[in-house]
């Protein structure tokens, strides 16, 4: 009798250790008293039933104390998709601005009942395609257009919407090129160097930056930009402001906030000083930009607004509307400091 109340004991505290099991459909329908059918009924808000006000309570008191939550297959069912927006974030550094922009889209989709889940791509990642099979994600987003036969795998692996699938962002990049560029110029800046990331992952971006610099350069009349490529390591920037230097370049158009800030430490390296010795303007306002010295002059752009607007475009897309998003969503404003 002992050994067996021992053993009873045992087995109570080893329950006690594992976690408690997920609720289901069935254990709500039990304690509320109805069945699984009403139950999905009232939580999904199924149109064109009638629940009485009294079910209804019973179904939802009884999910919130098993604390129920629904598969996402189950939900997905009901609602004839999947809630989940999957994201690709190309192989590159996840800086503040990125960052920023991935948090106002998640909170956007979610105002829409769309959950965002963001898969970083490389050389040793799954193909899209995979994870977007394996999340069952509704729609997939990229931060650059996808190819053709990307685009073709992502739709086989049950995407409704992919965007964007033959979007052409450089204009909206080139126009923040352009503005860095003409800021300097219109300040009196009439040899304008460039500074390019390293990081190949950028390069796409970058690129079209620097052909607004070059536009802006073309229309003003002055020399094309000298290009110098760096990191965000001081030495590197160093190397660069010795290039410029060398050849009487007065004001910088940084590709973002932070390779803006790296120049400013390699000048610093050199003795020199800005504005006086060289100006310097980045891109997208990150916190860290006021607190740089001096004070960087940057271009910033309405992340909330270009989330909301992005947002609304993956729910026209799922929702069988034609969905319409515009370069001028990006809104770029500049912000003057110290540094230009």
């Amino acid at each position: 009798m002992v050994q067996r109340q021992e053993d009873r004991h045992r087995r109570c505290e080893r329950a006690m250790d594992r976690p408690a099991k997920r609720a289901t459909s069935a254990d709500v329908a039990r304690v509320a008293g109805v069945s699984r059918t009403t139950v999905s009924f009232v939580l999904n808000d199924k149109p064109g039933q009638t629940i009485p006000e009294e079910t209804r309570r019973r179904v939802l008191e009884a999910a919130r104390s098993l604390e129920y939550h629904p598969h996402s297959s189950a939900r997905a069912l009901a609602a004839g998709r999947s809630e989940i927006v999957l994201l690709s974030v190309p192989d590159m550094p996840i800086g503040p601005g990125t960052s920023r922009f991935i948090e106002e889209l998640a909170a956007a989709l979610v105002e829409h009942g769309l959950t965002l889940v963001t898969h970083l791509s490389g050389a040793r990642g799954r193909p899209l395609p995979d994870v977007c099979a394996t999340v069952n994600a509704s729609a997939v987003v990229g931060f650059e257009s996808f190819d053709a036969d990307t685009v073709r795998a992502l739709y086989s692996a049950g995407a409704e919407f992919v965007f964007p699938s033959q979007m052409d962002d450089s204009h909206s990049m080139r126009a923040i090129g352009r503005m860095q560029a003409e800021y300097l110029i219109g300040r009196g800046h009439r040899r304008i160097g460039y500074a390019m990331p390293a990081n190949r992952g950028l390069r796409t971006m970058a690129e079209d930056r620097l052909h607004g610099v070059t536009a802006a350069c073309a229309a003003a009349g002055v020399a094309p930009p000298v290009v110098a490529s760096t990191n965000l390591e001081v030495a590197a920037a160093a190397r660069a402001v010795t290039e410029w230097t060398a050849q009487s370049v007065t004001g910088v158009c940084a590709f973002n906030d932070e390779t803006a800030i790296a120049i400013l430490a390699g000048m610093r390296e050199h003795g020199l000083a800005a504005p006086a010795d060289l100006a310097v303007i980045g891109v997208d306002d990150v916190p860290t930009a006021r607190l740089a010295a001096p004070p960087l002059t940057t271009v910033s752009f309405a992340l909330h607004e270009l989330s909301r607007r992005r947002a609304e475009v993956i729910v026209a897309g799922l929702t069988g509307r034609e969905p319409s998003f515009t370069a001028e969503a990006i809104s770029p404003q500049l912000v003057e400091r110290s540094s230009a």
